[in-house]
């Protein structure tokens, strides 16, 4: 049977001629899956165009938030960063009130080695400007008085009165340009306790740099950025960088968070926001397509069979017009793509027209198919449920309907959709007749849907994760991965509250890492940040699991912990980390070998404050430092006095000298063989105006730690130039005098030029190296000046000989004039030998490499015959003659001569 008398025969047995049924079949294959087609495909269509957009504005919006989360990062990086590097200077004015331009140049100075965007630092007593770093093109802001400028009284008077830092701008600066402001306002200790205001110390951020340095000016950026917020006031306060614009065009909006407040980034795309996704008129056309591709064969169809039923009517009169019709419904099928089969039920004989055939990938040749045909080009995993969905339909001889893949000959897979129904024309047996077509582009439309929803998640997805990333990266060292001070800012808080809550000890130890720097120098940083990633994991093995570890600098770390006890605890933790850590660590074949100090701060009680606690661990890590290191000690009221002591001694000391409080006091010495003075050693004394005459054992550690030990040198030895001089005017013979010279005072490389000026004559006067001088090893700047002083005609002494470092090797490099045996050595030589015979000892060795050697601590003539029996040339002590001024000295001396002359 020739397809073409199949398709109409078919149609005609499927009518049947029963006009009632034809018509239900009619409206059950055109009106509701018609109407359902176009319903779903709208529903379809419109939810695709909404997650599209929503997709890609969700997109858009994902990739402005995380450039602006960037900025913001480096926003408050380096803001932060800024203000964090001048906090020192702001604790180092505290404790030195009175700093001078050149001392506050000094510390300045170490703050802009840094990597920052600091343009300059002022300090303002009483808030007007009299120390600025750098003074060069700032000179016109000294004498700036923050009381009468309108536009920076407001914030210098917020920080004054708030007692917190103070973040201003961005501000028109007086020499020029604009700039952030930071005011740190200053309290020192006021008398009688408490605190009073010094004054502000203001650091300027330029604009320009840090702009540059956070990528807002980057032209590669592509975003446009607003800043709002002046004077860190949020939200809330004015825009001052960005166009007006970009807070008008729905903007994505973050917060810089700043150390006296905040602003508030906003941007857009620089192409603004497209309410057009890009793939917008694609997926229309796929949908339209999609569409087309169901509805318009349905329609057709629907059509065509209803025409058909129009002329069954007639069909017996008007077999021609029937036949027209079969020939429409042929070319409708064929324009539509829709295959037309029939299957016998009894036989399992099919009858493929040429669609069908094309699309199984078999010829049109005409020929019969059947069951097996058709099973065999389905897919294996639907084969199951095709034959399922096929015999269900044959035994309740209802409506088949399925959708399976074939696999064509190639290998290429094919979706297919089949609708038929069962039909019987009196006794012929049953058969199935029906149509099918390719949804393959449906189904791959469906599957690109899926895939753009999937990639729109994922990308989400990673979105989150890139913001919780730069979240913990703010957070936390890059190096050890622990919590770093920001983080620690933020728990402290909650550490403090929760101890105030449940009544127990808030403690914070502040770990400093001892020789940390000499592995960093003789190893390099990978060394040295291997020692800190040791020293991470020490400190977190050693802690409890809700104990907070953070590293807060460049080998110092902070532990916060709740205790029951208190200090036992504590101390037991110290001692723990202390000994672990001291163990040797194995880097790249070397023993590195370090340890720490740690500073200890405990409170309880409703009223913990956590700034107070930072600064009490602090104080107490500088005693346990101070005290030797690799040790800890625990914050005391009396260590807190006694800081406070020194800081009032340091402050006097630095007022003594500019009232020139320090004098040179004399103890002579004396020919051991003749008696006769042979020279003076000058002595520093401090006339305090309260506490009367002090000796060197009073000040002298705090003058070290100030660094003055060499002012205090040279005033001794400019006034004991000036009294020799008098000296020899008034005709007093004192053959020289001995001044003492600190080894930190040999390391500088003015030394020299700063004592040529002073025109000494040479052999008058001698240096005493009153510290210990490695010379062994060799420092090119001592051993360069301890040659210029020779050459100038100044004596070199060894003083404190036999207690400190000096060896055999220092005194062949050093080949001084003569040499001190320290007063221990000396006083117990009356009464025990072997004290006696080490001391004869050091003069046979002065001897033997030609040093004279002078004794100290000569209390008794009993000790002054001894020590001229075993060879000393020179006597000093009090039983010779005591520390006097210079005009007791004049008068020691004529007393002398004129108890010798009677």
């Amino acid at each position: 049977m020739r397809i073409r008398d199949f398709r109409q025969a078919a149609v005609l047995k499927f009518y049947g001629f029963n006009f009632a049924q034809a018509r239900g079949i009619v409206l059950a294959w055109t009106n509701i899956p018609t109407a359902i087609a176009v319903v779903v495909i709208i529903i379809g269509g419109i939810y695709a165009e909404r997650q599209n957009r929503l997709v890609h504005e969700q997109a858009s919006r994902a990739d402005v938030l995380a450039d602006v989360n960037l900025i913001r990062a480096k926003l408050e990086g380096n803001i932060n960063g800024n203000l964090q590097l001048v906090r020192g200077l702001v604790a180092t004015i505290t404790t030195e009130p009175e700093m001078d331009q050149a001392r506050f140049a000094a510390l300045a100075e170490n703050l802009f080695r840094e990597q920052s965007q600091l343009r300059n630092i002022a300090a303002a007593p009483d808030l007007v400007v009299s120390l600025m770093y750098p003074m060069e093109g700032n000179e016109r802001v000294i004498g700036l008085d923050y009381r009468k400028v309108d536009r920076q009284r407001a914030a210098a008077l917020r920080a004054r009165d708030t007692g917190e830092l103070v973040l201003a701008g961005p501000v028109d600066l007086r020499q020029g340009g604009q700039g952030f402001i930071g005011r740190f306002p200053v309290f020192t200790p006021a008398e009688g306790g408490g605190e009073k205001f010094w004054g502000i110390v203001s650091a300027v951020v330029d604009v320009e740099r840090l702009y540059r340095d956070s990528g807002l000016t980057d032209p590669a950026l592509p975003i446009e950025v607003a800043l709002i917020g002046h004077d860190a006031l949020g939200k809330t306060g004015d825009r001052f960088y960005g166009d007006p614009e970009v807070m008008e065009s729905h903007p994505v909006t973050a917060s810089v968070q700043l150390p006296s407040g905040s602003w508030q980034i906003a941007a857009i795309p620089k192409s603004g926001w497209n309410a057009t996704p890009p793939n917008a008129w694609l997926l229309r056309a796929l949908v339209f397509v999609a569409g087309a591709l169901v509805i318009v064969p349905i329609v057709i169809s629907g059509r065509l069979i209803e025409e058909r039923r129009k002329h069954y009517r007639d069909s017996r009169r008007r077999e021609m017009q029937l036949r027209r019709l079969s020939q429409r419904l042929e070319l409708a099928l064929d324009a539509s793509q829709i295959g037309v089969w029939e299957h016998d039920l009894e036989t399992d004989q099919n009858v493929w027209d040429d669609r069908v055939n094309e699309m199984y990938g078999l010829p049109a040749d005409g020929k019969p198919r059947n069951y097996d045909d058709w099973v065999g080009k389905i897919h294996p995993d639907d084969l199951e449920r095709a034959q399922r969905d096929f015999k269900k339909a044959v035994a309740t001889h209802g409506r088949y309907s399925s959708e399976y893949r074939i696999v064509l000959p190639g290998g290429e897979i094919r979706y297919l959709r089949t609708r038929a129904i069962v039909y019987q024309e009196g006794n012929e047996t049953p058969r199935m007749v029906g149509a099918e077509w390719d949804v393959t582009a449906d189904v791959m439309l469906n599957r690109e849907l899926e895939r753009a929803k999937d990639l729109a998640e994922t990308r989400y997805a990673e979105l989150e994760a890139a913001k919780a990333r730069i979240e913990h990266n703010a957070l936390h060292d890059s190096l050890t991965g622990l919590p770093n001070r920001r983080y620690l800012d933020e728990i402290l808080e909650h550490y403090t509250a929760a101890c105030a809550r449940s009544g127990g000890y808030a403690a914070l130890l502040h770990i400093d890492l001892d020789r940390f720097k000499q592995i960093n120098d003789t190893l390099g940083h990978a060394a040295g940040d291997a020692m800190l990633v040791h020293a991470s994991k020490v400190l977190k093995a050693n802690v409890r699991s809700q104990d907070f570890v953070a590293r807060i600098g460049g080998d110092e770390f902070v532990v916060v912990c709740t205790s029951e006890s208190g200090s036992d605890d504590l101390a037991v933790l110290a001692d723990r980390i202390t000994s672990q850590m001291r163990q040797p660590v194995s880097y790249e074949g070397h023993q590195c070998r370090f340890g720490v100090s740690i500073g200890i701060a405990a409170e309880t009680g409703e009223n913990i404050d956590p700034k107070r606690l930072l600064v009490n661990a602090d104080i107490a890590l500088y005693r346990a430092k101070s005290r030797g290191r690799n040790r800890h000690e625990f914050f005391t009221e009396a260590l807190q006095a006694e800081i406070v002591t020194a800081k009032r001694v340091a402050d006097e000391i630095l007022g003594g000298l500019e009232r020139s409080e320090f004098i040179a006091y004399y103890q002579p010495q004396f020919d051991a063989r003749t008696l006769e003075i042979a020279g003076v050693e000058a002595l520093a004394r401090w006339r305090h105006p309260a506490e009367g005459m002090l000796t060197p054992e009073s000040f002298i550690r705090i003058a070290e730690e100030l660094n003055v030990v060499s002012t205090i040198d040279r005033v001794i030895l400019e006034q004991a130039l000036v009294d020799f001089e008098d000296w020899t005017k008034s005709g007093l013979i004192v053959p020289r005098v001995s001044v003492n010279v600190s080894a930190r005072r040999l390391q500088d490389e003015e030394l020299i030029k700063s004592l040529r000026n002073l025109n000494i004559r040479p052999g008058t006067v001698s240096f005493e190296l009153v510290e210990s001088i490695f010379l062994d090893d060799g420092d090119e700047v001592v051993a360069w000046n301890v040659n210029q002083i020779k050459e100038l005609g100044i004596d070199i002494e060894i003083d404190d000989f036999g207690t400190g470092y000096a060896s055999i090797v220092s005194l062949l490099k050093l080949q001084p004039r003569r040499l001190k045996i320290d007063r221990q050595l000396v006083m117990p030589i009356v009464e025990s030998p072997k004290q006696r015979s080490l001391v004869e000892s050091i003069v046979e060795i002065g001897k033997s490499l030609g040093i004279e050697v002078v004794a100290e601590g000569v209390e008794t003539m009993q000790h002054a015959r001894i020590l001229k029996e075993i060879g000393c040339d020179m006597l000093q002590g009090f039983a010779l003659g005591r520390a006097m001024s210079a005009a007791e000295l004049k008068a020691f001396i004529r007393q002398r001569k004129r108890r010798a002359a009677s």
